[in-house]
């Protein structure tokens, strides 16, 4: 209970950095009445390219700051817990790929800022990877995962995103680098549970079996041999006797 009690909050420390990170650049922002945004991911120009660092830290509100935080939270705290050995990897990876596919495919006259390309990275990697992995606690995780942010899916779409100012490039890059992740790392970390025999085991319950005594009627039959020899001293005995009984008259 301690060890996993332990391996939890050691699970939520990166999540919560990011987090920290995020509201205090915020508190900045309001503190010196400043904008921040300008320093946004710029799809396909030289200065956007620093975006694809800072992005994640930037929001454009706080509503849109208190989604992003509790999304971190869970999807990071379950990429820790589940993947240990790949989380960093896939942190890293899920951050920087998500920006450069938004840097790539999005338009050059918008400002993309917000931590949701790495979000969608991180839960479409949870996803994916539970059920190409067919362990148990996976799937569950997986599970979990779509009834909490399977609504998701209509922030990639551009008809629904547009309207409402919501960069569907970064949700959509997000999504593709999560389950190339997936499938990237499938032979590494958590594997589908094998059960395997004991032989050992089993060679103890021979040898047990073995050394136990036959039950009373696992008699072995007589051969015709031993039939024959014990027939053959009966009559002999019975001769020998009839003999002493007609010495015994005569006399």
């Amino acid at each position: 209970m301690n060890q996993d009690r332990k391996k939890f909050f050691g699970s939520i420390a990166i999540p919560a950095l990011l987090i920290t990170l995020m509201w205090v650049v915020k508190m900045v922002e309001m503190a010196f009445s400043i904008d921040l945004s300008q320093w946004g991911l710029v799809p396909r120009t030289a200065k956007g390219l620093l975006g694809i660092l800072t992005m994640p830290f930037l929001h454009g509100g706080w509503e849109h700051l208190l989604t992003n935080t509790s999304a971190v939270l869970v999807l990071g705290t379950a990429l820790y817990y589940c993947y240990p050995t790949l989380a960093n990897r896939v942190m890293l990876i899920s951050w920087l790929g998500s920006g450069l596919l938004t840097w790539c495919i999005g338009d050059p006259q918008s400002v993309h800022v917000g931590a949701s390309g790495l979000i969608y990275a991180l839960n479409l990697f949870l996803i994916t990877s539970g059920f190409i992995r067919g362990n148990r606690m996976l799937i569950v995780i997986s599970l979990i995962m779509v009834f909490l942010y399977g609504s998701f899916i209509w922030g990639m779409i551009p008809s629904l995103a547009k309207p409402q100012n919501i960069s569907w490039e970064g949700h959509l890059g997000g999504a593709i680098v999560g389950v190339l992740l997936a499938f990237a790392f499938k032979k590494e970390g958590p594997q589908k549970e094998e059960h395997h025999w004991d032989e050992d085991d089993e060679d103890d319950e021979d040898d047990h079996d073995e050394s136990q005594e036959p039950p009373y009627w696992d008699v072995p039959m007589p051969s015709d041999e031993d039939l024959k020899v014990e027939y053959r001293f009966k009559i002999i005995s019975v001769l020998r006797f009839r003999a002493r009984c007609s010495s015994v008259s005569l006399g």
